[in-house]
């Protein structure tokens, strides 16, 4: 289905006015629209913090107080090293060097998840067509109807309440399942096309599974017994999974963002204007959660141009205003964390009914 949608490529203003004024910009400021000395600074830092968490979780084991609170950090470690690092890489905008990129991608698989499988979900699904169902793989959220044409059953009319522990458990539901059941069938959704999975990727996923199987279940239960290690999985698992989904629902299903019907396969609005009308920005003004987020807070601009590294994001994020301004776009965008956090909530409760 997806080979068949077309966005309309007539009269394309926008798209044009917007790409020039950017590129006028990297041109003026003399910048890459890679990441810089910043971007590779914190990937250190985020790398050196897993390394430093792991080792005193495992090896030093402090008081289980402490070794909770750790274990709190660790999640939200791993999540930022996929926001920072992973994301970045995986779209070839973290380094103008191509075999850096490739090798920081698989920072995922590190992490327990399959960096050809992500691309293929997110960079070329996501991507192309956000929030359109059938098409944007991201938006297929087990036991949750978050698209209006999404069929309607009873237990989601509780999807209000129940929606944080789906969300706590996504990130182990997809490296312990998801990946598996993908690999298996080879289709990333229930009416998905086959895709193509060579050798090469084959051998690297099992090599990568099995590495951090060993890494994150054989080891911490050879040193430490089963029970801390299933607590400080579930622990660390529960803060990943609930700090990614998250991010990537504030981004989407929000007041604000459409979904749309596609009809006869067509898309009346071009690419990048259908990418403003389906995704929103939120708390842009932290610079903590910024940093945190790996810019994906500017999840607008990342649309738009996804091989541009986050770090340009806020100065982009001006140019992009501007012209929508000027074409008369409805820019999407919530102050704060909290403001858009409840606007999920509202589109939660109103698709349960």
């Amino acid at each position: 289905m997806s080979q068949v949608i077309k966005f309309n490529n007539v009269n394309t203003l926008f798209s044009k006015s917007l790409k020039q004024k950017t590129n006028e910009y990297f041109q003026v400021t003399a910048q890459k629209k890679t990441g810089n000395r910043r971007i590779f600074l914190k990937a250190v830092i985020l790398l050196a913090s897993f390394v430093t968490l792991y080792y005193v979780l495992v090896f030093a084991q402090p008081h289980w107080a402490i070794s909770i609170i750790l274990c709190l950090l660790f999640g939200i470690n791993l999540a930022a090293i996929g926001f920072n690092i992973m994301h970045d890489a995986g779209h070839n905008s973290f380094s103008d060097n191509k075999k850096l990129n490739t090798l920081l991608s698989y920072s995922l698989n590190l992490l327990g998840g399959n960096i050809y499988f992500w691309k293929i979900k997110h960079n070329v699904a996501h991507h192309t067509y956000t929030n359109i169902d059938g098409e944007d793989h991201d938006i297929e959220i087990k036991f949750m109807r978050i698209h209006h044409d999404q069929k309607l059953k009873k237990h989601h009319y509780y999807q209000r309440f129940y929606f944080p522990i789906l969300y706590g458990v996504s990130y182990l539901a997809w490296i312990f399942y998801q990946d598996y059941e993908k690999y298996f069938r080879q289709k990333m959704g229930p009416a998905s096309e086959k895709f193509q999975f060579p050798m090469k990727e084959r051998w690297i996923f099992w090599t990568s599974k099995v590495l951090h199987f060993t890494l994150f279940i054989v080891v911490p239960v050879l040193v430490v017994g089963w029970l801390p290690t299933l607590i400080g999985l579930l622990i660390a698992g529960a803060v990943c999974g609930m700090s990614l989904a998250t991010v990537f629902q504030l981004a989407h299903v929000v007041g604000g963002t459409e979904f749309k019907t596609i009809d006869a396969s067509k898309v009346e609005e071009e690419w990048m204007i259908h990418q403003i009308q389906s995704t929103a920005n939120f708390a842009t003004k932290s610079k903590i959660l910024t940093w945190m987020l790996g810019g994906l807070n500017f999840q607008v601009e990342h649309h738009l141009f996804p091989k541009i590294s986050h770090v340009h994001y806020p100065a982009i994020n001006r140019i992009v205003r501007q012209t929508c301004q000027e074409f008369n776009i409805q820019y999407n965008e919530f102050n704060t964390f909290w403001c858009a956090f409840r606007s999920h909530v509202g589109v939660i409760h109103a698709m349960s009914r």
